[in-house]
């Protein structure tokens, strides 16, 4: 998945994050566990929104994403705020960083985009092999509620200045996965050209995602239903979860 069109509009069809408070969440948690970011990654930054954020709060942080559409619109974003961020194009799962980090964040359900639990497991793999002893690794999944209740097999539609877009959605029940086939109707000399985006994402139970961390080297210090210190629910739509790293992975 190269993100090529999505990552044009990205950041048009996701105006209803906030991602200041998004960032302050972060912070907070950060607090909860009495940790210093230091060096942090954000981990699937897209178009850097995030990042830029975090940077603003006088984090030292760098960004990773498999897209270089996205990184593209990355670097013009901080480049227009003045922000000297790094952008490296990397895939989650063989993430490969200079040195060590002390904190890592991956928000907007980047997890469930990876192909399959291997992919995710690999991913954790890489992150713990960069995280030093005690570090932080924040990061938010959607749940199996939301894939089977609310994406499920739905049709959603946005309606923005200069773009039209159709998402449909098919739902797999042996492993929680939906398919999403995204149309983009772009206004062009009185003309609508259309362009095609595919995304699958895979959902997992908190108990399987524990398993992976600890496989990773990483404890399970919290699960939050998102943006909130609550413990989760069933119809919890996404989770954050809170991770330390406690010894080297294997």
């Amino acid at each position: 998945m190269a993100y090529g069109v999505f990552a044009e509009f990205y950041d048009s069809l996701t105006e209803n994050v906030d991602y200041k408070s998004k960032a302050e969440y972060i912070c907070k948690i950060c607090e909860i566990f009495s940790h210093k970011p230091g060096v942090a990654l954000d981990l699937a930054c897209g178009t850097g929104t995030l990042t830029a954020e975090l940077k603003k709060m006088g984090w030292d942080i760098y960004g990773v994403d498999s897209s270089g559409d996205m990184l593209t619109q990355a670097q013009l974003k901080c480049a227009e705020q003045e922000l000297d961020i790094l952008f490296l194009r990397q895939k989650m799962q063989s993430l490969d960083l200079y040195g060590t980090i002390n904190t890592c964040v991956c928000t907007l359900d980047s997890i469930n985009h990876l192909d399959g639990e291997a992919q995710v497991q690999k991913a954790f793999d890489r992150v713990g092999l960069f995280t030093e002893k005690d570090g932080l690794f924040i990061f938010d999944v959607n749940t199996v509620y939301k894939h089977r209740h609310i994406l499920a097999d739905n049709t959603f539609v946005f309606d923005t200045d200069n773009v039209y877009c159709v998402w449909q959605n098919r739902y797999n029940d042996t492993d929680n996965s939906v398919e999403m086939e995204l149309d983009f109707f772009i206004p062009e000399n009185g003309v609508y050209i259309r362009n095609s985006e595919y995304i699958k994402e895979y959902a997992y139970t908190p108990q399987k995602i524990s398993q992976m961390l600890d496989n990773s080297g990483f404890e399970v210090l919290a699960v939050y239903d998102d943006m909130t210190f609550d413990s989760p629910k069933e119809g919890s739509q996404r989770l954050t979860f809170a991770a330390k790293k406690k010894y080297d992975s294997e």
